[in-house]
């Protein structure tokens, strides 16, 4: 999860899409690949309950949540998961775009800023992080690689690195290792491999079925084990399914706060290359020791400042006191951008992971409800609080900048739900519609809220029994949970075709289904706000000792 897709927007389309964003257009249109538009999510109907209608509920409420469209978020996620934006890496151009399309529609919703204050000490939308950002030294690779007939010059675009790489070899002897064959695997000696390049083909498992995932990972990891243990001097895989590499790594962000524990790219494990010439001599290769050689050199990674931003939008509360309360609604609105060096599985020339559902539904979802509850005009006791993080894929790190730098006091936010996956029904464990589940869902006793809210707007709200707790910690109200803030995540399906692969696409979502969702997520909301009693962690819950003791201390201050 690295790189931004090397196939990078041109500057026209960079700006034709900020001046859709200063626009405010809702329905900006997707810059659409080809081969054929994929098939949308299978909604069967004959065995999925039909929702109920809302009863209960004010006839204001009601309104603001029959504000709620299907369309608006169909047109907001047309544009947000289109290719023009990149897959949303953190950073990159893409994201930059979507944090200002999400302040338009704040700003067109009517919300205050909750952001920093620029120069003229008036607040913005934006939350800003000044970090730094690696990337490679293009200028200084070189890399031939010479089978004893012929050279082969390998340029930077055609090559995938996971990491970041310093390193020097000069005509260093090449061994090729057959991958698939255990048996030659099993008899390898050091003194084959130690000192030498190997050369090898190491599939690629985010192109095959989702099944054979974890399989293929870790015959891929035994295999790198194994070969590392002979003391090669560099590893080198070819590719001859790609039709150009994703570039030389970087992308690693560094919080200066937190130099040491810098985010992002891992320690590269081989360097892919996509050259016909290569692999013309990899095949004409008998496996062992060539007359091969190589020469590989590239210098060490630069950094530069990059910018990357937090979005931020409050509707005020009514109540005198209470509207110095806060309570958040978010969604990460970054993704993987493109390519498998960014944790992106390809499909044929689409090597765009555009994160329609991971998060684009989640980020559309808190547009939708900040426009609908806006339009409330006896507004909750409490303030409710719009945030659309940056680098959730990346560890988590707008969220986390956030507990640390809080545009609003902690002490004073007394609730939190995180949308994440909420557009897809198509789970791998069947049908999801009309059904929503929460993450750690009796952590607090914020379950029976939404759970509540479901019952009025014919959703399903319901402790998953098998991914509730082990899930609680793998999106970004984790960050503010080890704040001792009560946050959950909520999710539509937890596992579904198409995680962090190129084929999740907007087409795929279920906007009406969505729709319904976000009408109970805003009667929740409503419901938390209007509430004297702010919502609590579940103390005879032994898995949340630990939240408990941070939110003691923050009722302390």
């Amino acid at each position: 999860m690295i790189r931004v897709s090397c196939r990078k927007p041109t500057m026209r389309y960079l700006l034709t899409g900020f001046a859709v964003v200063l626009l405010g257009f809702t329905t900006a249109q997707s810059q659409q690949r080809k081969p054929a538009k994929p098939a949308p999510a299978k909604r069967p109907s004959s065995q999925q309950k039909a929702p109920q209608p809302a009863t209960g509920i004010s006839p204001e409420i009601r309104m603001a949540l029959d504000h709620i469209s299907a369309n608006s978020m169909r047109g907001h996620l047309s544009f947000i998961a289109s290719d023009m934006l990149a897959g949303r890496n953190t950073p990159s151009p893409g994201l930059e775009i979507a944090s200002e399309y999400i302040a338009a529609q704040f700003r067109r919703a009517g919300l205050e800023p909750g952001g920093d204050a620029g120069s003229s000490g008036e607040k913005g939308y934006f939350q800003t992080a000044d970090w730094k950002v690696t990337e490679a030294d293009i200028d200084s690779f070189e890399l031939t690689i010479n089978d004893g007939s012929e050279i082969a010059n390998v340029k930077p675009g055609q090559v995938s690195l996971s990491g970041e790489l310093k390193i020097d070899l000069k005509s260093v002897p090449l061994v090729k290792v057959d991958y698939s064959n255990a048996a030659a695997l099993a008899a390898l000696k050091p003194e084959l491999i130690a000192g030498k390049v190997v050369i090898t083909e190491i599939p690629d498992f985010r192109r095959e079925d989702r099944s054979l995932w974890m399989e293929m990972s870790r015959a891929r990891t035994e295999f790198l084990s194994k070969i590392r243990g002979l003391n090669p001097a560099f590893i080198i895989s070819v590719d001859r399914v790609a039709q150009f590499g994703t570039g030389l790594g970087g992308g690693r962000l560094i919080d200066p706060d937190r130099a040491a524990q810098a985010s992002g790219a891992p320690a590269p494990q081989f360097l892919t290359v996509v050259n016909k010439q290569v692999i013309k001599m990899f095949d004409s290769m008998a496996a062992g020791d060539s007359k091969g050689s190589i020469s590989l050199k590239t210098g060490p990674p630069l950094q530069k400042p990059a910018k990357i931003r937090n979005v931020i939008g409050v509707l005020r509360g009514s109540d005198p006191v209470l509207k110095d309360t806060y309570v958040i609604v978010s969604a990460h609105y970054d993704h993987v951008g493109g390519g498998p060096g960014a944790g992106c599985a390809p499909i044929g020339d689409d090597n765009i992971c555009n994160g329609a559902n991971d998060d684009g539904s989640g980020t559309v979802s808190v547009i939708e409800l900040a426009s609908a509850l806006a339009t409330i005009k006896q507004r909750p006791k409490r303030s409710i609080v719009f945030i659309t993080w940056f680098g959730e894929e990346k560890g988590l790190l707008g969220s986390r900048f956030y507990g640390k730098h809080p545009a609003f006091p902690l002490d004073q936010t007394v609730a939190m739900v995180n949308l994440e996956q909420v557009g897809r029904t198509d789970s791998s464990e069947g049908p999801q519609l009309n059904n929503a589940s929460m993450t750690g869902f009796d952590f607090t006793d914020m379950g029976p809220i939404f759970k509540a809210a479901g019952e009025k707007t014919g959703i399903t709200v319901y402790k998953h029994e098998k991914n509730s707790d082990p899930f609680f910690g793998r999106s970004d109200n984790q960050a503010l949970a080890d704040a001792g803030i009560p946050a959950h995540t909520l999710c539509v399906a937890f596992v579904y075709p198409d995680y962090h692969q190129a084929g999740d696409h907007w087409e795929k979502i279920d906007y009406e289904n969505m729709a319904r969702v976000n009408q109970m997520v805003g009667l929740s909301l409503l419901t938390i706000g209007d509430n004297t009693d702010a919502p609590k962690w579940n103390e005879a819950n032994p898995k949340t000792a630990r939240y408990l003791q941070a939110w003691k201390g923050l009722q302390q201050k």
